[in-house]
């Protein structure tokens, strides 16, 4: 300003000199490249709002399936066999909901939908209509449309129903536990059915364990979700067609009976322990997932799905599907593409931190998401018991990896927002590996057969919103981790999440990527990346004999001072929360997993047990090798990772410090309520 100021005072020649080079001096500053390089780290909250929905005192909303009515009021059928019609979810104006009881006295309602004018409901034995016939705002009627037998096992839950593109009505059955695997006691359990509209019903599909969600796809095309255990290696999604049978061989007792769309019999199922993609060439109708999500990293329970439509509202991501996690509290993201007529695709993390465990997801009228929970018996790292709450997109765009495509020659990832070209192009960004997981009759299963993926070029495509990796040992059937921590936005943002799953089943035909001097990468720095993806300071605990002694120490001559057994009840929780010993005493301590689920039993340093408890977590891939037990002073003794029924005996003298000490079970999702004190007295 001051030069303009000056140059009015001079010769009009010298004024225009002036004047010009004022502006190129301008020009010259603005079109400098920024030299800002700070780095933007992103963060979840800077997006997607968590709102919690108030229930009123005395309301145990326990969701256990949930839906909107016409007039937007939202109906939540819960575990304690009630639905409640809740007006104003919302809270618009600023205004609580009201609740008002619609129907009562059901067995566990895992499932409710609004279809043709009617609410139905999933009791653990039967699909039920339910009609207000007197306009009370209360059900008068409760109309059995079909039944199923049950056998009195606290296993068969009953899930559904969701309207299949035909106008048929599907539910999934839930496998019985008997001690330390599934069995079908009842006819049609573990498998998927249909009510067609005149009630009569289908057995659709077989080899269901847990199928706790399904939803149908932009295409109408079901997926399911299934959740670890006895023949299941870790959560997934996958499609189901007429016919197809998923995996666990218990359901196939009933395949004989007439109706049945599986011919496969238990004995046709092999017992390997090889991967599931690799029996599935010798078992034809065994289908392997579309998508596998890595246990504990993405979930522990795989719960509600939801297709990202018209009605939603949720970033820039329509046509892929929302998914929760009822152990770990979170939502996941996942990309599908259907490669030679199989469905494949990728899963990222999207939100985390919600209140409980996470069963039902839907869309409101205005494009946010509801969320209903439960963890009642079942656990979640959401400590409440129960709660609904509502997630809103803000509108602002987060820096993601948006997709993930497989070439035939690698993938080629898609981001929501330009990347720096810089950062995309050094090999250094990027790691990428692949794993899996066994197909057997054991519940779960530890990560197998892992191995790298280098990368030979990197090209970025002229609008820098898709970069090419050319990959080596890719593997059909396999989980491949696309790991790009070191990339950054053209604004120098992070990623919001830097890392995601494709599960590959097929490599489709096209063009690969000619490899020249200008994308043929240069040779890498070699990464020394601790097991899991794990935390500096958190390594995995080998054999650490003086923490994990499962043999009587040669100099207890007179044996252990005390023998104590503890258990496991109900809700995630050990069968004793106290134990109190004398300090310097000789203990045998005896654990019986007597649980349906995996457990370890961890005795920590007082005041310790959080802090072991996240160091687990974060062992990823590999915990499942180390039992989920991190190496760290904070940890003085522990059994390893027992399957259902397994027990085990460890020996530990006590410590000379007098105290309270804190055990747990560190397996991920059950280290904030599964714990007890034990006291060390003199």
């Amino acid at each position: 300003m001051t030069t303009l100021i000056y140059s009015f005072f001079i010769s009009p020649a010298k004024r225009v000199l002036s004047l010009l080079l004022f502006m190129i001096a301008s020009f010259s500053l603005t079109a400098q490249p920024s030299s800002d390089t700070t780095v933007h780290v992103q963060k979840e909250e800077d997006f997607y709002t968590i709102q919690t929905v108030p229930i009123p005192e005395g309301i145990l909303l326990e969701v256990g399936g949930m839906t909107f009515l016409p007039d937007d009021a939202l109906a939540v059928s819960t575990r304690r066999g009630e639905v409640w019609i809740i007006t104003n979810p919302y809270m618009k104006n600023g205004q609580r909901p009201s609740y008002k009881l619609f129907a009562q006295g059901m067995h566990e309602v895992l499932g409710l939908n609004y279809i043709n004018g009617d609410l139905y409901a999933v009791q653990r034995s039967e699909l039920t209509r339910l009609r207000d016939l007197d306009g009370d705002g209360e059900a008068d009627e409760y109309k059995t449309v079909y039944s199923w037998p049950l056998a009195a096992n606290y296993h068969e839950f009953a899930y559904g129903p969701v309207l299949d593109k035909e106008g048929n009505m599907i539910i999934t059955l839930n496998l019985g536990w008997v001690i330390d695997h599934g069995e079908s006691l009842s006819k049609w359990h573990g498998w998927m059915i249909k009510i067609t509209p005149d009630g009569k019903m289908k057995p659709f599909a077989a080899g269901m364990r847990s199928p706790a969600a399904f939803a149908l796809n932009d295409q109408g095309d079901i997926f399911y979700a299934e959740n670890q255990g006895d023949w299941v290696g870790s959560g997934s999604i996958t499609h189901v067609a007429e016919g197809d049978f998923v995996g666990n061989p218990a359901s196939l007792v009933w395949s004989h009976l007439p109706g049945s769309t599986v011919t496969l019999k238990k004995e046709d199922i092999p017992d390997t322990g090889e991967p599931k993609y690799d029996v599935a060439k010798r078992v034809p109708g065994l289908k392997p997932p579309s998508v596998w999500f890595p246990h504990t990293i993405l979930g522990i329970s795989t719960s509600g799905i939801l297709n990202y439509d018209r009605h939603g509202n949720m970033g820039p991501f329509q046509g892929q599907l929302f998914v929760g996690d009822q152990g770990q509290s979170k939502i996941m993201r996942v990309y599908l593409e259907k490669v030679k007529g199989v469905y494949q695709g990728v899963v990222f993390p999207f939100r985390e931190g919600f209140s409980s465990g996470i069963l039902r997801i839907n869309w409101g009228s205005d494009g946010s998401m509801f969320v209903g929970m439960t963890s009642r018996g079942w656990g979640a790292t959401g400590r409440e018991k129960y709660g609904l709450q509502r997630m809103v997109w803000n509108g602002k765009s987060a820096f993601e990896m948006k997709t993930v495509k497989a070439q035939p020659d690698g993938f080629e990832i898609e981001f929501t927002e330009p990347v720096d070209p810089g950062s995309a192009k050094d090999v250094n960004s990027w790691k990428l590996s692949s794993f899996t997981y066994q197909y057997h009759h054991n519940y779960g299963s530890p990560v197998i057969n892992q191995g790298t993926c280098p990368i030979k070029a990197i090209e970025v495509s002229p609008d820098r919103l898709s970069v090419r990796l050319v990959v080596d040992s890719l593997r059909l059937g396999y989980i491949h981790e696309i790991k790009a921590e070191g990339i950054l936005s053209a604004e120098r943002n992070t990623l919001l999440h830097n890392f995601g799953y494709y599960t590959l089943n097929r490599l489709p035909d096209g063009e690969k990527l000619a490899v020249t001097d200008a994308n043929r990468v240069k040779t890498a720095h070699t990464h020394v990346d601790m097991p899991g993806n794990m935390k500096p300071g958190v390594a995995v605990n080998k054999a650490i004999t003086t923490k994990h002694l499962t043999r009587q120490p040669a100099d207890w001559v007179n044996g252990a001072d005390r023998t104590i057994t503890i258990g496991t009840r109900p809700g995630l929780k050990f069968d004793m929360e106290t134990i109190t010993v004398k300090a310097g005493s000789r203990i045998k301590l005896v654990f019986d997993n007597n649980d349906d689920m995996l457990h370890n039993f961890v005795i920590t340093l007082p005041g310790a047990a959080d802090r072991v408890g996240e160091a687990a977590t974060r062992l990823g891939l590999n915990g499942e090798k180390s039992s989920y037990v991190p190496s760290m002073q904070d940890v003085l003794f522990h059994t390893r990772l027992l399957g259902p029924s397994e027990k085990e005996a460890i020996y530990f003298t006590a410590p000379s410090k007098p105290g309270d000490y804190q055990y747990l079970c560190t397996y991920p999702g059950h280290y904030l309520v599964m714990r007890g004190v034990l006291k060390v007295t003199r």
